[in-house]
């Protein structure tokens, strides 16, 4: 993986809903115009279909309408809005931004084993929706692509 393992990822940079720097956010949230806007500014990104970005060939960012099995299993705090997924780094980023207290982000048994998390897409501010589609992105897109990218932007975020 390189530099990408040294990048901090969106659970790192988040602190129980709260940007690491300051307050909660009060400022605007997500829609999908601000999904195609983050992921298709990212090399070799492309729109597969409406809700759904890929980088070669590879998704990773989308829609993900909840199934009947996903609206059973999460009860009363299924959300009720459109719900965008994400790829991760890993099964330790998922769970870091599932057990946040946001609320913003959920999962379901359909996605165990996978570095995928679920995320309330009106309840998602528009900065750490950037962070999430360039973590997706990062996890997805070849190395090579992904290592060029970091050398070309402010490299690896660190503490």
């Amino acid at each position: 993986m390189g530099d990408r393992s040294r990048t901090l990822t969106v659970a790192e940079r988040m602190v129980g809903g709260r940007h690491r720097h300051g307050e909660a956010y009060r400022g605007a949230m997500a829609t999908w115009d601000d999904v195609g806007r983050a992921a298709l500014v990212l090399p070799g990104a492309s729109q597969k279909a409406p809700h759904e970005w890929a980088v070669h060939g590879k998704v990773f960012v989308w829609e993900r309408p909840l199934r009947r099995r996903d609206l059973d299993e999460l009860g009363a705090a299924a959300p009720d809005g459109p719900v965008v997924a994400f790829y991760v780094a890993d099964e330790g980023e998922k769970l870091a931004l599932v057990g946040d207290d946001s609320g913003v982000f959920f999962t379901t048994t359909h996605f165990v084993g996978y570095p995928v998390v679920l995320a309330r897409l009106d309840d998602l501010p528009v900065p750490e929706l950037g962070d999430l589609v360039r973590d997706g992105w990062l996890a997805r897109a070849p190395t090579r692509l992904a290592a060029t990218y970091l050398a070309a932007t402010d490299g690896p975020q660190t503490e």
